[in-house]
Parts: structure tokens; C-alpha cells; sequence
């Protein structure tokens, strides 16, 4: 069987803060769905900080907060002056180095480590406390979140002309259970007056080891 064109696939978008665990463990899901249904990803910055920048938030989250600038700005930056194929690539390193190897407590070297794995500058780092792209930021955080709403976070998908903010899962599912998870997921969101489903989270995230 010949695999099918880009065309032929379901295009969907995928924004993220590189900070949050919750959304790193959705878009490892949403890789083991590209595997069994015929979707194409592309990826997208959003920014929590900026999303809780009015917000009244205790005096731990905004220092965390204030310190997620910088990966969102260094992706930014990398897809402005680099292209959009970088995206992902820093996505991943960030995320892996950020929530899988627990190295969420040096954000400067996450950034210099994940800027000479994918073959970037190092002076890419420089704009993690610049404020040069917010502005990029600011407008792939709109493109995601103006279509659900400021009242959620990260991860948010849009796909077929509708969005929705999650699904919140730990562990990420793998195989044919992502794709029957991803089926229902659609079946939801495509109704125009569906708007919630949830429970009380039980477990923290759960995520692969390094292979």
C-alpha cells in the first residue's frame, strides 16, 4: 500500500509552552496518533506566561512563570530567523531535557543544550531574556488561544476548523490506543456545543524515559 500524500492527511495544530508538563505529554501522544492515523502536525508557541500576566497568581508560580519566557522566546526567535522546521526539533530537546530528565531547574543550560543539539547558534540564548519577538509570541499565542478562550492553558489543538484546550493525560497513550483516543477525542470537539468533559486529576505526569 502506498502511504499517503501530505494532501491526503488531516492537517492539525499543536500549540505549546515548553514549560508545561502536561501539554509535553499530549504532544507525545499526538506523535504516537501521526503514527496510526493519517494527520500531519505543525507547531505552534504559546506563552503561560503571557496568558497569566493580569492574573493574580501566588508569588512561586509567577517566578516560574517569569522564567518560562525564556524557551518560548528562543523558539520563537529560532523559527523567525531560522524557519519553521526548528519548531519541533527544539520543542523536543527542550521538552526532553525540561521534563523527562528533570532539568526544569537550569533553564539556561536546557536552552544551550538544546540549541547545539539541533544544530542552532548559541546566540539564539541571547533572546531568552529579550523581549525582540514577544511579538511573535503574542500572535501564535492568539492564533491557538482566541479560538478556545483565555480561561484554559496549554496544550491547545485545532483541527477541521474547530479547537479545544488538552487532553490532559498521563502516561501519554502509544499505538492504537492513541488513534482510538484521538477518533474520540474529534468525535467530542467537532460538536459545536460540546465545551467540557473532566475529573480530578489522581496521578502526576508520567513520562517515557530517555531512550
Amino acid at each position: 500500500m502506498e502511504a499517503q500524500t501530505d494532501s491526503a492527511r488531516q492537517a492539525v495544530d499543536f500549540w505549546f509552552d515548553p514549560r508545561c508538563p502536561w501539554a509535553w505529554l499530549t504532544s507525545r501522544w499526538l506523535l504516537e496518533v501521526e503514527k496510526v492515523r493519517p494527520i500531519t502536525i505543525s507547531w505552534h508557541v504559546m506563552s503561560l506566561a503571557y496568558l497569566n500576566s493580569e492574573r493574580d497568581v501566588s508569588a512561586e508560580y509567577a517566578a516560574l512563570l517569569a522564567e518560562s519566557w525564556g524557551p518560548v522566546r528562543v523558539v520563537a526567535a529560532a523559527r523567525e530567523l531560522h524557519g519553521e522546521k526548528y519548531v519541533k526539533p527544539l520543542y523536543d530537546a527542550m521538552g526532553t531535557r525540561i521534563h523527562v530528565r528533570g532539568q526544569k531547574d537550569d533553564i539556561p543550560g536546557v536552552i544551550a543544550d538544546s540549541l547545539r543539539e539541533v544544530g542552532l547558534p548559541q546566540s539564539l540564548a541571547d533572546y531568552a531574556s529579550s523581549d525582540e519577538y514577544d511579538d511573535a509570541v503574542k500572535a501564535s499565542h492568539h492564533a491557538g488561544m482566541d479560538q478556545v478562550g483565555m480561561d484554559v492553558g496549554t496544550p491547545v489543538i485545532a483541527v477541521a476548523g474547530y479547537a479545544f484546550f488538552g487532553p490532559v493525560l498521563s502516561p501519554a497513550p502509544k499505538g492504537e490506543q492513541a488513534g482510538r483516543i484521538w477518533d474520540g477525542v474529534q468525535a467530542l470537539a467537532s460538536y459545536d456545543g460540546f465545551f467540557e468533559l473532566k475529573r480530578t486529576r489522581t496521578r502526576e505526569p508520567i513520562f517515557d524515559p530517555v531512550g
